[in-house]
């Protein structure tokens, strides 16, 4: 259109030999143009060529955060999400609903010294390494136990708190449940995929899996267990006299263990909590908070 347009102008005002001229022009631009980009994707490809003899093929730059680190991950979202239950005095929440414990406010403490936020969600314990995998959480804190299942799916912190697991009984029943050979009579409620539950399994004891530890204590309250299996530091928080179950007690312990916190296999955030740790025990942070919660006989030196 463009060149008929330039044909008739150049024939109203002088004559046709301006249009031959018109058209040869822009053939031979056309012609440069077309030679010019060939010169240059020819050249292009002489300097790949030549990158790819002498090795320096250019590969793509990784962007920032893109590789395994954790650490990475974590600051460039800006937050640490925490996979909780409701566990006194680990993770519960206070009047205001906001989420408080030893654990609680250690993960607080943590993520500060990264410079992100820290957010809580409750999980399905049983679903932990799901959802840690799925990186619908960054970590487990919540005084979890470090047993081998726990310690060969994820990068594990170095164990901070000891702990037990003790049977939980009526207080009006529990002079006739002091041994473990009395338990064999008794039906269990445990948290599904808890050390609970690991121990009642090793036992051979009949038990119902229920969502979470203070679903055990509720079952035996109310009567549908005759006993519960649950953490010694939980027991003392809400066991007894001047606790919500009052009415209940433990009895006997089952075994000792150690808490730890799980991230994802390989997370370069276990180490770094590691730190924190010892940090934190140096300066008397760690036992202050401790004492915050009574729990302050089972932390484990850093």
């Amino acid at each position: 259109m463009k060149k008929l347009a330039a044909l008739f102008m150049a024939a109203v005002v002088m004559a046709g030999v301006f249009a031959g001229c018109g058209g040869k022009e822009e053939k031979d631009e056309t012609k440069a143009g077309t030679t010019a980009a060939q010169t240059e994707t020819s050249a292009k490809a002489e300097s790949e060529s030549a990158k790819e003899t002498a090795g320096e093929t250019e590969k793509p730059a990784e962007s920032e955060g893109a590789s395994d680190s954790d650490m990475a991950y974590v600051k460039e979202k800006g937050k640490l999400v925490v996979g909780i239950t409701e566990f006194e005095p680990m993770d519960y929440q206070n009047e205001s609903g906001e989420w408080v414990g030893f654990d609680a406010d250690m993960a607080k403490a943590f993520a500060e010294s990264l410079g992100v936020e820290v957010e809580f969600i409750e999980i399905v314990w049983d679903n932990k390494i799901l959802e840690l995998d799925g990186k619908s959480i960054d970590c487990v804190w919540n005084g979890m136990t470090l047993t081998d299942e726990v310690t060969s799916a994820m990068e594990c912190s170095k164990p901070y708190c000891m702990n037990a697991q003790t049977v939980i009984v009526p207080a009006d029943k529990a002079d006739q449940y002091q041994d473990e050979a009395s338990l064999s009579e008794l039906t269990f409620a445990v948290e599904a995929g808890s050390a609970g539950e690991a121990e009642a399994k090793a036992r051979e004891l009949e038990y119902t899996p229920v969502s979470q530890q203070s679903d055990a204590l509720m079952e035996v309250a109310a009567g549908t267990s005759d006993a519960a299996i649950i953490d010694s530091l939980m027991a003392g928080a809400m066991v007894g006299e001047g606790t919500g179950y009052g009415d209940l007690t433990y009895t006997i312990s089952l075994n000792g263990e150690e808490y730890g916190v799980g991230f994802r296999k390989g997370s370069d955030l276990a180490e770094a909590l590691n730190q924190f740790f010892a940090e934190s025990y140096a300066d008397g942070s760690m036992m202050k908070c401790a004492e915050t919660y009574g729990v302050q006989a089972a932390i484990i030196e850093q």
